[in-house]
C-alpha cells in the first residue's frame, strides 16, 4: 500500500461467535456484518486469549499472552508493556479511543497511547464517565442504570430506560463520528470503537426490543449428559449469576432474543460509522477489523457468562476488510493476540518485541494452535485448539475436556476418558505442558504433569456468592436512608 490505512478496530463485548447472519445464523440480522463479511476474511475459528474482559483486552492491545503479562483475570492491568496504540502513535497516526476499554490502571483515565479518549464503561459512575455527563446534560440523570439493571437483574431481559438516540451503543458511534470529524487529516487514524453490548444486561431501547421474539428462539444446548462438561468456573458463575436455581424455558428463550437485538443495534449503529466514513472518501483507505472480547454460554449447557473455553465462551467472530485483503472464509486456528500483528503490518511497522501471534493479512487457509488461559494457580483453566482437537484443563477440579471437532463439533462430549481417545488427548496434554515450559511458565506444572491443588467448591447455601452491584452512586438520593448498600 503506498499511502498507509486508517485502521477502524471494532470491538464488541461478550459477543458469541455464531452471532452474524451471513456465517449461517438465520434467525440474526445483521445486514452491516453480513457485507463486512462478503468485502473481507472471515476467520471461523477465532478464540479468546482469555475468557473473560480485562485479560482478553490486554492481551490483543499488548501482543502478549496471558501467562507472560500476568493478567489473567479481571485484575489491575500490570504497567510496563507497550500498547498498540503506543506503537502506532509513536509512527504518525492519531489513536483515538470510543467507548468501553475495561482498563484497571491505577488511574482510571489512562490513555495508554490513545491520543483522545471518550471514556464511558460498563458500571458506570466512574470520575469522568462522559456517556453519563452527556445523560445529564440532555436531562436524564433521573437514569440510575443506564446500562441496564444488574445484580439480580443481570440476565433478566429489559427494556432500556433510555431512548435510541441516548443509548451508549449509539453514544459510542456519535462520539467516533465526533471524533473524526476533528481529527488531523494530514495523519492516518488509529480508531477503536468498542462497545459495552451484547455484555449483559441484556437491555435494549425501543422499537428494538421487539425486533425478535421469544417464541422465535431456539432453546439453547444442552445435550445429554452436559453436566459432565462443566467445571467450577461454571457453577461458580451461575451462582455469582443468578442462575442456579431452576430453569425457565421461556425466560431462556427471551434472553437470547433481547441478546440478538442487542447485537442488531449495535450492527445498526456500525453501518452509521461506515456509511460516514464512505461520504468522507475515507472507507476504501480503512483496514477494518470486527471482533469481540469473548463469547456468552447464554444458557448453553444450563450455564451462563464466560469464564469457559467451551465455543460458546471462548470462540469469537473475527473479521478483517480493507485495502489489499482477499474476501473469503478462512478456517485456520487464529486468536486476539494476532490483532496486534496485523495492525501493524498494515502500518508499515517494523516491531522489534517479540509477539506470539501472526498477521491476519494474507494468512493462508493452514492448521495452527492457539492457546488460552484464565486465572492461574489453584483457579486455574488452560485450552489449547487445533483445528482437530481442543484440550482443557481445570485445576480447580483437577479436571480433562478433549472434543473431537471433526466428528463432534457442537462439543456435545468429552473424550478426555475415553480409552479410544488416550493418545490424541495424551499428545494434546503434552503439547500445551511443553509449550508452558518453554515459555519458562512453571506456575500450573508440577514436572511434566499439571500441579495439584485441592478442590474447590461451591458453598451448599444457595445465597452464598451472589453478585452485588449497587454502589452508593447507583441509588436514588431519596433511598439512601433506608438501604444500605452491600459493597
Amino acid at each position: 500500500m503506498s499511502k498507509r490505512p486508517n485502521i477502524l478496530l471494532l470491538f464488541t463485548d461478550q459477543q458469541r461467535y455464531d452471532t452474524i447472519g451471513a456465517l449461517g445464523n438465520p434467525l440474526l440480522k445483521t445486514p452491516v456484518l453480513d457485507r463486512l463479511v462478503e468485502r473481507g476474511v472471515c476467520f471461523t475459528n477465532a478464540y479468546t486469549p482469555s475468557p473473560v474482559c480485562v485479560p482478553a483486552r490486554y492481551a490483543m492491545l499488548t501482543g502478549q499472552s496471558p501467562h507472560k503479562t500476568g493478567c489473567v483475570n479481571n485484575q489491575s492491568m500490570p504497567s510496563g508493556y507497550t500498547s498498540l496504540m503506543e506503537v502506532l502513535a509513536s509512527c504518525g497516526y492519531e489513536t483515538l479511543g470510543i467507548g468501553k476499554m475495561h482498563f484497571t490502571f491505577d488511574d482510571p483515565r489512562e490513555m495508554w497511547g490513545f491520543q483522545r479518549r471518550a471514556f464511558s464503561e460498563e458500571v458506570s459512575g466512574a470520575p469522568g464517565d462522559d456517556f453519563i455527563a452527556s445523560l445529564k446534560e440532555a436531562g436524564y440523570q433521573h437514569v440510575h442504570d443506564p446500562h441496564g439493571v444488574r445484580s439480580e437483574m443481570y440476565y433478566i431481559p429489559q427494556p432500556s430506560q433510555l431512548p435510541a438516540k441516548l443509548h451508549n451503543t449509539t453514544w459510542v458511534v456519535d462520539q467516533s463520528i465526533k471524533f473524526l470529524e476533528e481529527r488531523d487529516r494530514n495523519r492516518p487514524f488509529f480508531l477503536m470503537t468498542s462497545f459495552i453490548k451484547p455484555h449483559p444486561p441484556f437491555e435494549v431501547p425501543t422499537p428494538w426490543n421487539k425486533l425478535y421474539r421469544t417464541h422465535q428462539m431456539p432453546l439453547p444446548k444442552r445435550p445429554e449428559g452436559y453436566e459432565h462438561l462443566l467445571t467450577y468456573h461454571n457453577h461458580f458463575q451461575n451462582r455469582y449469576k443468578y442462575r442456579d436455581q431452576g430453569t425457565d424455558a421461556n425466560l431462556l428463550r427471551t434472553m437470547r432474543a433481547y441478546y440478538y437485538a442487542c447485537i442488531s443495534f449495535v450492527d445498526y449503529n456500525i453501518g452509521r460509522l461506515l456509511d460516514y466514513l464512505s461520504e468522507t472518501g475515507e472507507l476504501e483507505n480503512t483496514l477494518i477489523i470486527f471482533t469481540s472480547d469473548h463469547g456468552e454460554l447464554l444458557g448453553d449447557y444450563n450455564s451462563f457468562g464466560k469464564r469457559c473455553f467451551l465455543d460458546s465462551a471462548a470462540r469469537i467472530p473475527l473479521i478483517v476488510c480493507g485495502p489489499g485483503v482477499e474476501p473469503g472464509l478462512n478456517s485456520t486456528p487464529v486468536s486476539l493476540l494476532d490483532v496486534m500483528p496485523t495492525c501493524l503490518e498494515a502500518a508499515g511497522v517494523r516491531w522489534t518485541n517479540d509477539l506470539p501471534g501472526r498477521s491476519l493479512l494474507g494468512m493462508p487457509e493452514e492448521d495452527r494452535t492457539v492457546y488460552g488461559q484464565f486465572s492461574e494457580g489453584r483457579e486455574g483453566l488452560y485450552m489449547i485448539v487445533n483445528r482437530r482437537w481442543k484440550y482443557i484443563y481445570s485445576a480447580p477440579d483437577n479436571k480433562e475436556l478433549l472434543f473431537d471437532r471433526k466428528n463432534d463439533p457442537e462439543e456435545t462430549r468429552n473424550r478426555a476418558y475415553n480409552p479410544l481417545y488416550r493418545e490424541a488427548a495424551e499428545r494434546m496434554r503434552s503439547q500445551l505442558i511443553s509449550y508452558f515450559q518453554k515459555e519458562g511458565y512453571t506456575k500450573p506444572l508440577s514436572g511434566n504433569s499439571w500441579r495439584e491443588y485441592p478442590p474447590l467448591s461451591i458453598p451448599e447455601d444457595p445465597d452464598a456468592l451472589l453478585l452485588m452491584q449497587d454502589p452508593e452512586w447507583s441509588l436514588p438520593v431519596d433511598l439512601r436512608d433506608y438501604y444500605e448498600p452491600l459493597v
